[in-house]
Formats: structure tokens, sequence, C-alpha cells
């Protein structure tokens, strides 16, 4: 298509702005940064035309671009996280575009010892002769999830410029909080007043992901009894050497993150503190199959059982709480959402791939919410580390998909 994208600019002036969240803090959002990026969304949003967006006091950035044609039209929402990961520094950002990506190893300039290389990262293969932009060695990039930001920005500014293309009413969504599982805690579902959504937030060129991890997240206390180590003989029981038992019963060769794969749920272990009279373990458990978690939850208590066995006087707590689930249960009941992005793609020249995410999205939530909300790509790639990196061929297809999804609802609307 002939188009002046803007994605790219937009992408490496949004990066620039630390929006980490905090997964620690208890103030909604969790870091004030997060708005800093927010209210220049608004603002952009209205000096392009979209008059109806604002920003609440939660960090939510809600947009309205109002339909102009005659179809009733379900009312689709995009949306994206301004947040990015606690799990790197996202603090001084310095976006470098690599024109015409070679296909070699690219050193990254601020840390010389962080090298992408394609051995590690088979898309990069797929990538020569791009445009890649990739951080300076020292920061994540927040290509997750500002990537999908600016692919929405430059849609709302394609739509605003383009009044010949018909479309029903489009919602944008912009969520704080995403990375540390609080995204859509506290969205007005009223306000937001959509049928259908679609998050931007996957990866690979073409991927559509209808399904997601199932989640919960677990808390074991472990309590001992603490004493003066000078006369602690026969009466210290060390919580802190109950839960490091605890952890060593955990399998080597699987049950974790660094050793499944594909379709093969884990347990993970993210957050430990405490001391010698009480000791808590924070861990995430995932699975795409929900009925699964309760098993794995089982064996974990198993560990705990056996870890306080081995330390007379001993005791532990275990804790449960729903996170999200499989978005699949709900999408498969409205396979339109599908079939239309596909179609979309196709006019897009983008290969379709259906795909699961390994994760969760806004959207598993939100589709347990009543908003059916699968995920369509925006090229983000190794995303919560240094070597972080995307293409802007990527993005730019993401926003060409997305303006052929617009119309593709429209066009099947009576």
């Amino acid at each position: 298509m002939t188009y002046n994208f803007t994605v790219a600019d937009r992408f490496l002036k949004y990066v620039a702005i630390d929006t980490q969240s905090d997964p620690l803090s208890d103030t909604v959002p969790s870091t004030a940064r997060q708005k800093d990026l927010s209210r220049i969304l608004v603002d952009e949003l209205k000096d392009m035309g979209v008059q109806q967006a604002a920003l609440d006091d939660f960090g939510y950035v809600y947009a309205t671009i109002p339909a102009n044609t005659q179809k009733t039209v379900p009312v689709i929402c995009f949306c994206s996280h301004v947040d990015t990961s606690s799990d790197c520094s996202g603090a001084g950002v310095k976006p470098i575009v690599h024109r015409e990506y070679d296909g070699r190893e690219i050193v990254l300039p601020d840390d010389p010892a962080q090298i992408i290389r394609p051995g590690d990262h088979p898309y990069l293969k797929a990538k020569k002769g791009e445009d890649l932009i990739t951080a300076s060695g020292t920061t994540l990039l927040g290509a997750d999830d500002k990537a999908g930001v600016a692919i929405i920005m430059d849609l709302a500014n394609y739509l605003v410029t383009h009044p010949e293309i018909k479309h029903g009413t489009i919602k944008i969504l912009f969520t704080p909080d995403e990375e540390i599982g609080r995204g859509v805690d506290h969205v007005d579902l009223e306000r937001l007043g959509a049928d259908f959504g679609y998050t931007l937030d996957g990866g690979e060129r073409g991927s559509y992901t209808d399904e997601t991890f199932s989640a919960n997240g677990v808390t074991i206390h472990f309590y001992g009894n603490s004493i003066h180590p000078g006369y602690a003989r026969g009466k210290l029981i060390n919580a802190i050497k109950v839960a490091g038992t605890f952890l060593e019963l955990l399998p080597k060769d699987g049950f974790s993150p660094e050793t499944t794969e594909d379709r093969e749920g884990f347990v993970h272990p993210v957050h430990m503190e405490g001391g010698a009279e009480k000791t808590s373990l924070s861990f995430i458990i995932r699975d795409f199959d929900t009925s699964k978690l309760a098993l794995h939850e089982a064996r974990l208590e198993q560990f705990a059982k056996q870890a306080t066995g081995r330390y007379p006087g001993s005791r532990y707590e275990f804790e449960s709480r729903e996170q999200y689930r499989n978005m699949k249960e709900v999408i498969d009941n409205h396979p339109e959402i599908g079939e239309y992005v596909k179609i979309a793609m196709e006019r897009s020249g983008v290969v379709f791939k259906k795909s699961s995410a390994r994760g969760g999205t806004d959207g598993s939530r939100l589709s347990f919410m009543g908003i059916p909300f699968p995920d369509i790509f925006t090229g983000e790639m190794a995303f919560h580390g240094k070597h972080e990196y995307v293409s802007i061929q990527d993005m730019q297809k993401s926003v060409e998909t997305l303006i052929h999804l617009v119309q593709v609802w429209e066009e099947k609307a009576s």
C-alpha cells in the first residue's frame, strides 16, 4: 500500500520514555511514570483528530474513532500495554536503527558483550535486508509492547487521514501494569463498550494467537522457630533452610521454564523473602490445559510436605490464586474473529500463522470478562532482555493488516 507510515518514528519516541512497572508496588498504576507515556498518547490522538481520547486515574487510555458507515458493525477494540518488564532496566533506553540488516551478529555498542546472534535468534535469518531496531546494550528495548502501541497509533492516524476507508466504531485501549499481571484490574468495560477486540502484543510476522497459558499464582509460607543462635541447640528451626530444602526437591530435568517447551506446563519460583522465623516463596503455575494447574499445585505441595517433614516442628501454608485462563476456551466460540484476521493478512501479503503463546496477555483476562480478545503480531522479539529487537517492516505490515481488518469487519456486516 502507498502510505507514509509513522509507526517507526512513534516507536523510537515511545521507547525513550521509562514506563517500567513494579510488581512490589501496591499503587495503581504500580509506577506513576507509566502515565508519562499515556499522557503523550492522549495528546497525540487529539492532535490527529481523535477527540474522544482520555486518561483516567488508574492509568488507562480510552479513545474512540467513530464509525463512518451506515452498516451495523460490531465495535472492535485494539489494545496494547504501555509498561515494560521489570526483568531488565527500562531507564535511558537508546534505540538504534540498523538499516538493511546484513544477517550478521549485532554487537550492541554500550556493552560489547551483548551480542545478538542469528544462531540464538533464528527469526533474524528472515529479517536480512530489513530495518531492525535494537537497544544499545544496557537496557531492554521496550518493543514489548511499545511496538503494539505505535502500531495502534499509526492505525488511528491512517483512519483519520483516510475517511474513504469504511469501518465501524473503533475503540482504542492502552493499559498499565500488564507485565505484572494487573493490566485489566481496573478497566471500565462499560466505558470501553467493545464487542470484540485484538491485543497487539505478538511476535513474528503473520502470527495470530488465539491460545494462551492458563495461570495461577502460588505462595508458600514456611514457618520455623527463631531462637538466639547462642542458645539454639535443639530449639532453632530455620525457615530459610526449610525453604532451601524445598527448592532442592524441585526436579532438575522438568517442571520448570528452562526445561519445558511447546505445550508443556511448568512451575516457576519468582520471588523469595523472609528470615529464620518465616520464609515465603512465590510461584507462577502455567499450563495450556487448565485442569492440569491443580495437578501441578498438588505436586508442589507434596514437596512442601517433604521439606517440612525433614525439620520437625516446622510447618507451611499453601496459598493459590487464579491469574488468567486460556483464551481459546472463549475464542473458539467466535471463529469469525480469526477468519477476518486471515483475510486481512492475505490482503496485506502476510502469511497467516495460528500460534499459541507460552504466556498471557491482557486479552486472556478480557476474553473471560466478556470480550473475546485474541492477539496479532507486532514483530517484537527477544522481549524482556537486552537482546530485544523489532523489524520496522514487521510493524508496518501489522499496521497494514489492521487497516484491512477494520474493512473486513465492515464488509461482513449487514
